[in-house]
């Protein structure tokens, strides 16, 4: 979630200083952005990942306070809600084999925080965009790790919404919660990638990642279960985006809504994305470290902008700049889920990577090739229905710009993806090995969110079926794949126009066997799903060549 801050509560007059402290770090920025040594460096790839404990039965365990304070490792950071933590990758070069370091690495991190939270706690660090098993109840106020910038925050949102405030996360009439609190945030967990990008290439890489980041997302899809609900494949992403009580809000004068793909195509130079940031947003959180009369800048000669890069964090854009002080500026890529595994994450990096680079290399610019319409219809398409959906994508000839099916296009683009990882200087080896796994998940239709939707399937039949009946799986496990791969699955639309719309899932029955979200055997198939997709992101094996559970219940393997 960001910088930490200090004080909970904020006068006017704080606000006020800051919205001027901003004004003079965007002023700052322009000059530093223009030195012709600023983003003279090497391009790397960092990470942050989002993870959730898991207690024994599948639910969610809100020890994270605990386990931080035992790991002493300030690479693990608390995240928003008690059950969260966050692992930040040290950054690599994105040249040689950039993403076997980087799932190296998450594998140890995940590794770390569970050998502690295992062994104190009985809890693991589980990878996935939503647990399963959460309720509403497990993110009430209550649940808000007690930290100060999450305190701020709050605080800062109560002013801004009515609490509890709605939320849907599925269709229906069972698809809409009350919320109270940012810590409906901590149902939401992402791998987060940060690419390093000159000043001078700014523009056409971050249009080329807007573009790109539908389908990645597509194809990244493990996010089915909002709150123990029947939604999307990634529904994270609707999660996330009303998770602050804002979004929709129509009235005149209401703020816009701090998490979203974004208004339009980045014009102008990089300057441009961090005015906009700083321009169409209030200030939430007014903190600053340091007296307003020094300017000093850190050991590599750049000013720390403070203040910019605290605010900045509290703007949720799936694509976001990042300002750095050590001397670059960085396009953070925010849409992809948590998990499966670390290998599955480190794929699902390689192609978004790959496609961006291509797609801006020569200076070419996307912003002419497609409206943006199309490009955010694109975003939330690829989120409800994964690689059923219909993206567009621009073409050579006319008409400029077509649709295809999601799994289509991703074989389509694959080649591209290759082309641009190359010319960064990955090892064709690892270009290889990387997206020919990916190209396997595409082709068996297997995503995280397909594994889950599925795997619920079977165990519900299963519970359902008459103690004598037989052994019915093969014939289940049989009849879900061939549903997915006829398309059975509601694909729906998104309107392309001048005013866009946000899917915010697709039209989804209850959980199989649910028996509400407060307990029953609904929690024990949840929880049953939970702890084998658990034990199976620790085995490290790509989630497509996972099975669908055999007969015995996971308590009795």
């Amino acid at each position: 979630m960001g910088k930490d801050v200090g004080p909970v509560t904020f006068t006017e007059r704080d606000h006020v200083h800051f919205r001027a402290r901003l004004e003079d770090c965007l002023s700052t920025l322009g000059k530093v952005v223009s030195d012709r040594e600023f983003g003279a460096v090497p391009a790397t790839l960092g990470a942050e990942l989002e993870a959730s404990l898991v207690g024994e039965s599948g639910g969610p365990a809100p020890v994270n306070v605990a386990v931080h304070e035992v790991l002493q490792d300030d690479r693990i950071a608390l995240e928003v809600a008690r059950f969260n933590l966050e692992a930040n990758l040290e950054p690599v070069p994105l040249r040689g084999r950039p993403f076997t370091a980087m799932a190296d690495q998450a594998t140890h991190r995940l590794r770390q925080i569970t050998a502690q939270s295992l062994r104190l706690h009985g809890a693991r660090a589980v990878p996935i965009g939503t647990l399963p098993t959460l309720t509403s109840a497990d993110v009430t106020t209550e649940a808000l790790t007690p930290v100060p910038r999450f305190h701020a925050l709050e605080r800062a949102w109560a002013k801004r919404r009515p609490t509890p405030f709605p939320m849907r996360v599925a269709e229906g009439r069972d698809g809409v919660l009350q919320a109270e609190s940012v810590a409906v945030q901590g149902a939401a967990c992402s791998w987060q990638v940060h690419l390093t990008v000159p000043p001078d290439r700014f523009l056409h890489t971050f249009n080329a990642a807007q573009l790109a980041t539908a389908p990645a997302l597509a194809v990244a899809g493990n996010s089915p279960f909002p709150l123990g609900r029947s939604g999307g494949q990634e529904s994270r992403i609707p999660l996330y985006e009303q998770g602050f009580g804002d979004r929709g809000d129509a009235r005149p004068g209401a703020p816009r809504p701090r998490v979203g793909f974004g208004q339009a195509w980045l014009r102008g130079g990089p300057l441009a994305v961090f005015e906009e940031a700083v321009h169409a947003y209030d200030v939430l959180l007014p903190a600053h470290d340091r007296d307003p009369r020094d300017s000093g800048s850190d050991e590599a000669g750049y000013p720390p902008l403070e203040e910019l890069r605290l605010h900045l964090s509290t703007v949720w854009s799936w694509n976001r700049p990042v300002y750095d002080p050590l001397g670059h500026l960085r396009i953070e890529l925010r849409a992809l889920p948590s998990g499966p595994t670390p290998l599955d994450m480190a794929v699902n990096t390689a192609f978004l990577v790959g496609l961006t680079l291509f797609l801006a290399a020569g200076g070419r610019d996307v912003a002419r090739c497609l409206p943006f319409a199309c490009a955010e219809a694109n975003f939330y398409r690829a989120a409800r229905d994964g690689l059923r959906a219909s993206l567009w994508w621009p073409a050579s000839g006319s008409p400029p710009h077509q649709e295809h099916e999601a799994a289509a296009l991703v074989h389509k683009l694959l080649p591209q993806a290759r082309t641009g990882l190359t010319m960064a200087g990955v090892d064709a080896e690892e270009a290889d090995t990387m997206l020919n796994l990916l190209h396997e998940r595409v082709s068996t239709g297997r995503t995280g969110a397909w594994w889950q939707q599925r795997s619920l399937e079977v165990l519900s039949r299963r519970r359902e079926t008459p103690r004598g009946g037989g052994r019915a799986l093969p014939t289940e496990q049989a009849a879900a794949t061939s549903r997915e791969r006829t398309g059975s699955l509601p694909r729906g639309d998104a309107a392309v126009s001048g005013a866009s719309t946000t899917p915010t899932g697709q039209p989804a029955e209850a959980v199989p066997g649910s028996g509400g979200t407060s307990g029953g055997p609904g929690r024990h198939l949840l929880g049953d799903l939970t702890m084998r997709y658990a034990r199976l992101a620790e085995s490290a094996a790509p989630v497509h060549t996972w099975n669908l559970p055999a007969d015995l219940p996971w308590s009795q393997r």
